[in-house]
């Protein structure tokens, strides 16, 4: 059976939304949201978020849990109150303290219910043959960016892309080990072919054990790809990539908004 559900992490703090380049550079009432810090909600005609909740309608998907903070007022207000939703149902998780993406996760074990559920970013506009691909399968799995891809059709900094996650894949097709911010030398030896993450996730409810028995980063943060990893070297899980030559848009700063705007111009929304 086909994955319905999915997990969307809007519990960030876009610090760098906040502080990177002047008011100026946006329309009022994007300085004005960028500001605060919420990403999801960026005003481009429409909140950024409606995008990405749309992508997953596209896909197939028809449950959609918004992890949250405690905080975030004008998240639950515009999806409970003020948006009408004919293909999705919306549903809210509270994570209470912003203790990094494995916590989050947590946060929404009651959502999944003991089934399989798709899990990402609220400021990464997904395409919509990565999202359909993973809910076809039945077993954990992520989408394997090419890095090219990324970069050309997805706008994406190349210097940034240094600084995301790198796959390494057994010749299976299986994840053998997520790289996180890998420094120059790890970045050289896996090569410029290597795939990469975007923290797009099939998971089933075994993460939860993972997510519950990992310990803190050096970020002091409880991370996803931690979880993944101890997933797959303490508990078993195997992880099946799915390559895609395609593009994410990545909503991190300011400075990227112009640039997703544009390409979002010409996207329907359908909630």
């Amino acid at each position: 059976m086909a994955v319905t559900k999915a997990v969307i992490l809007a519990r960030g703090l876009g610090t760098r939304m906040r502080a990177q380049e002047p008011r100026a550079t946006l329309a009022p009432d994007q300085a004005a949201v960028a500001d605060t810090g919420v990403k999801a909600m960026i005003p481009i005609g429409r909140p950024f978020l409606d995008y990405v909740l749309s992508a997953l309608a596209d896909a197939g998907y028809r449950d959609v849990c918004l992890v949250i903070g405690p905080e975030h007022h004008v998240i639950r207000e515009h999806y409970a109150r003020d948006t009408v939703c004919e293909r999705i149902r919306i549903h809210f998780a509270i994570q209470d303290k912003p203790l990094g993406t494995a916590d989050a996760v947590l946060a929404a074990e009651a959502f999944a219910a003991g089934e399989p559920f798709l899990v990402m970013n609220s400021d990464n506009y997904y395409p919509v043959c990565a999202l359909a691909a993973l809910r076809e399968l039945n077993e954990p799995a992520l989408p394997a960016f090419g890095r090219d891809s990324l970069v050309r059709d997805g706008h994406i900094p190349p210097e940034r892309i240094a600084r995301y996650a790198l796959l390494d894949i057994a010749p299976d097709g299986y994840l053998r080990r997520i790289i996180e911010k890998p420094d120059d030398a790890t970045f050289r030896a896996i090569g410029p072919t290597a795939s990469v993450s975007m923290n797009c996730w099939l998971l089933t409810p075994d993460i939860f054990r993972a997510c519950r028995e990992i310990t803190p980063s050096p970020r002091g943060e409880l991370e996803l790809p931690l979880a993944v990893q101890y997933a797959i070297e303490t508990l078993g899980m195997r992880f099946k990539t799915v390559p895609i030559d395609a593009p994410v848009l990545d909503l991190s700063s300011r400075g990227d908004i112009a640039g997703v705007a544009a390409r979002l111009a010409e996207v329907t929304v359908r909630l």
